[in-house]
């Protein structure tokens, strides 16, 4: 007899990290890993959000936007898919992108113990005209002439052909998120410099961006946010 395979449900972190591609179950699109969020199921019923996929037990994977996860909630989704009673909290869309952001924010820490990471308007500006940048960081609540300023600094020295940056620009963080990761008080700009930590942190601003904005249909677009 064969087995049935639920296309809703993994069988684990670890029986499938050659996986690539799982389906969204609120809009049943299949998409890159990278682009959905695995969600398993505590030893006490409650429905939370494996960010790192590494949670164990079965996991159901929803698309990397606030609109996907509030909608599996509404629908009973969740329930469902593991086909019995849970808790799901109705601040799971809220509590799933304070995750993301904590996520970004312990990325940019490491960085930053490794020394791979400048702040202050002065230090970043010199990392940039030394070329050492390779992700820009601004608060998203920071004064826009200090952005404009390294931004058309950025621009100036290392234009592509789109005339944007060689090097990401992110804006997914807040000064006070970026006081607690960084250890520091009002950091409005940093840099992350040369070093193996800048891929991770920019693929967890992605995520961040794209939960917050992406719509359930173009989650695989551009995430803004990230220049």
């Amino acid at each position: 007899m064969l087995a049935v395979v639920d296309p809703d449900l993994d069988n684990g972190p670890r029986t499938e990290r050659s996986a690539t591609m799982r389906m969204c179950a609120v809009s049943r699109e299949v998409r890159p890993i990278d682009e959905l969020i695995r969600f398993v199921v505590s030893p006490g019923g409650e429905v939370v959000p494996d960010i790192k996929r590494r949670l164990p037990g079965r996991g159901m994977w929803i698309s990397a936007s606030r609109r996907a996860v509030a909608e599996a909630v509404r629908c009973h989704q969740f329930s469902k898919a593991f086909k019995r009673d849970l808790r799901v909290p109705l601040t799971l869309p809220a509590d799933t992108e304070a995750l993301l952001a904590r996520s970004v924010a312990e990325a940019l820490g490491i960085a930053a113990k490794a020394g791979q990471v400048v702040c202050g308007f002065g230090k970043v500006e010199t990392a940039l005209r030394a070329g050492e940048v390779q992700v820009l960081i601004h608060a998203a609540d920071g004064a826009e002439d200090g952005i404009r300023k390294l931004d058309a600094l950025a621009r100036q020295k290392g234009e592509n052909r789109s005339g944007l940056p060689e090097f990401p620009i992110v804006t997914a963080l807040t000064s006070a998120e970026l006081d607690l990761a960084l250890g520091r008080s009002n950091v409005i700009h940093a840099a992350l410099l040369a070093g193996p930590t800048s891929r991770t942190f920019l693929s967890r601003s992605q995520m961040l961006v794209r939960y917050r904005l992406a719509d359930d249909d173009k989650t695989a677009g551009t995430a803004a946010g990230t220049s």
